[in-house]
C-alpha cells in the first residue's frame, strides 16, 4: 500500500507580494497583480503590461556575494522555499537530511542572465563573460541552491515541462514520497522570465493580452473578450510529507495530496487538442489515482490562461470528465489576478488550492463581465464564494500537450 502524503507548509513570491496570508488575502479579495511593464523600455512591443513581482528584496534571503552567482528565478525560489519550511516547521538535520529532497522546476530558467551575457559577449568580449554564467542559466539551479541551502541530500530534480511545470514538480514529489524514496520533499516551480525576448516571442505567437490602457482588466479567462494572457513572474512551493512523517512531528496539515494525473495531447507544439482528449484522460487518472468520482469534486482550480483556445478546450474537457455534475462545480482561474506565472503556474495554484480547503473560500475569476457562449460553467465571477471545499482539483496544461491535474482532499484524520 503506498504511503500517504500532505502538504504541510506553503511559500510564496507573488505579483501580489511576498509571504502566505498577505497574498492569499489579495487573491481572495480579487486583486489584480497586473500593471504597466517596468523591466525595460516597452515603446516597440505589442504587449506593455506584465504581471511583476514588487518589494522583493533578495538581500533579505541571501547574502550579497552569493546572489551575484545567481539569476534572479534562483533568488524566488530560495525565499518561497524558505517561507515553505518555516511555515511548515520542518528541520533539516544530519538525521533526515538524506531523506529530504528537493523537485523544484522551471519553464524558462535563466533566460534574464542568457540575454544579459549575450549582449556582455557582444558588446565586451568573450572575456568578460562571468563564470557564473552557466550556472545562473540551466534550470536545476533553482533546486539545487535550495538543496544546498538546507542541507537535503534526498532525491533532487527539475522538472521542466512549460506551463505544467510547478504541477509534475508537486506530483513527482507526491511519487517519490508515495514509493518511499523521502520521507520529505520540497517541491514547487518558479519563473523570472519577463524579459524583451520573451515577451517579443510570445507576442510573435499573438499569445499575450495587448490591453495595454487598462492593465488590471486584461487578465480575463473564460471572458468573452479575452485576447491573450498576461505574463507573471514568481515562485510558489510546498512542502509534502509522509502523513505519519508529519504527525510524528506534530505538524499542521493543509491538506492531503490523494492523487495525480499526467498525459500527452500528442497533437501541436503550443495549441491543446481542440476536443480535450489530453485533458479529460488527466482529469481522469487524477480522480482515479485519487479513488474518487467526478461528483465527489467540489472545485477546480482551472489552468484558465485568458487565451481564447485554452479557456473552450478546458470547458470542454471539464464537461467530458464531470458530465452533468459540471454544471454544479466551482471552476475559477486564479491567473485572473496572478497573471500566468508558466513554470510557477501549476505550483501557485496548488497552494491557492489548499488554501481554499483551509479556509472554505474558492477564489474568484476576477474581469468576468461578459458571458463566452462556448465557456459556460460556473466560474466564480468576480467575488470570492464562502463555501465548504473537500476535494479540489488543479488543472495545468503546458505547450508541448503536455498535462497535469493534481488533487487535493480535505485532511481529517
Amino acid at each position: 500500500m503506498s504511503r500517504r502524503v500532505v502538504v504541510t507548509g506553503v511559500g510564496l513570491v507573488l505579483p501580489q507580494g511576498i509571504g502566505i496570508d498577505p497574498v492569499w488575502a489579495r487573491i481572495c479579495e480579487g486583486v489584480s497583480g497586473v500593471g504597466p511593464l517596468t523591466r525595460f523600455d516597452t515603446t516597440d512591443f505589442e504587449t506593455k503590461i506584465a504581471a511583476e513581482v514588487k518589494g522583493f528584496r533578495s538581500e533579505d534571503y541571501i547574502e550579497l556575494k552569493e546572489m551575484k552567482k545567481m539569476d534572479i528565478f534562483i533568488h524566488y525560489a530560495l525565499a518561497a522555499a524558505e517561507i515553505a519550511l518555516a511555515d511548515s516547521g520542518l528541520a533539516v538535520s544530519n538525521n533526515n537530511a538524506e531523506r529530504i529532497g528537493v523537485i523544484v522546476g522551471t519553464g524558462l530558467g535563466g533566460l534574464s542572465s542568457i540575454e544579459k551575457y549575450h549582449t556582455v559577449l557582444l558588446e565586451r568580449g568573450p572575456q568578460r563573460v562571468t563564470p557564473f554564467f552557466i550556472p545562473m542559466l540551466i534550470a536545476n539551479e533553482a533546486s539545487g541552491h535550495i538543496a544546498m541551502r538546507f542541507g537535503a541530500k534526498g532525491p533532487n530534480l527539475c522538472v521542466v515541462t512549460a506551463c505544467a511545470t510547478g504541477a509534475h514538480s508537486i506530483g513527482d514529489a507526491f511519487r517519490c514520497i508515495q514509493y518511499g524514496d523521502a520521507d520529505a520533499i520540497i517541491a514547487g516551480g518558479v519563473e523570472a522570465t519577463i524579459t524583451p525576448l520573451a515577451v517579443a516571442g510570445f507576442n510573435s505567437m499573438k499569445a499575450l493580452s495587448t490591453r495595454n490602457a487598462e492593465p488590471e482588466r486584461a487578465s480575463r479567462p473564460f471572458e468573452r473578450d479575452r485576447d491573450g494572457f498576461v505574463m507573471g513572474e514568481g515562485a510558489a512551493v510546498t512542502i509534502l510529507e509522509e502523513l505519519e512523517h508529519a504527525r510524528a512531528r506534530g505538524a499542521k496539515i493543509y491538506a492531503e495530496l490523494v492523487g495525480y494525473g499526467y498525459t500527452s495531447d500528442a497533437y501541436h507544439l503550443a495549441a491543446p487538442d481542440p476536443k480535450g482528449d489530453g485533458a479529460a484522460r488527466c482529469m481522469q487518472m487524477a480522480l482515479r489515482d485519487a479513488k474518487l468520482s467526478p461528483d465527489a469534486v467540489d472545485y477546480i482550480n482551472a489552468h484558465g490562461t485568458s487565451t481564447e483556445l485554452n479557456d473552450m478546450v478546458e470547458t470542454i474537457a471539464i464537461k467530458r470528465v464531470f458530465g452533468g455534475h459540471a454544471a454544479k462545480l466551482a471552476v475559477s482561474s486564479t491567473k485572473s489576478m496572478t497573471g500566468h506565472l508558466l513554470g510557477a503556474a501549476g505550483s501557485t495554484e496548488a497552494v491557492f488550492s489548499c488554501l481554499a480547503i483551509r479556509d472554505r473560500i474558492i477564489p474568484p475569476t476576477i474581469n468576468y463581465e461578459n458571458p463566452d457562449p462556448q465557456c459556460d460553467l460556473d466560474y466564480v465571477p468576480n467575488t470570492a464564494r464562502e463555501q465548504a471545499v473537500k476535494i479540489v482539483i488543479s488543472n495545468s496544461f503546458g505547450f508541448g500537450g503536455t498535462n497535469a491535474t493534481l488533487a487535493f482532499k480535505k485532511y481529517e484524520g
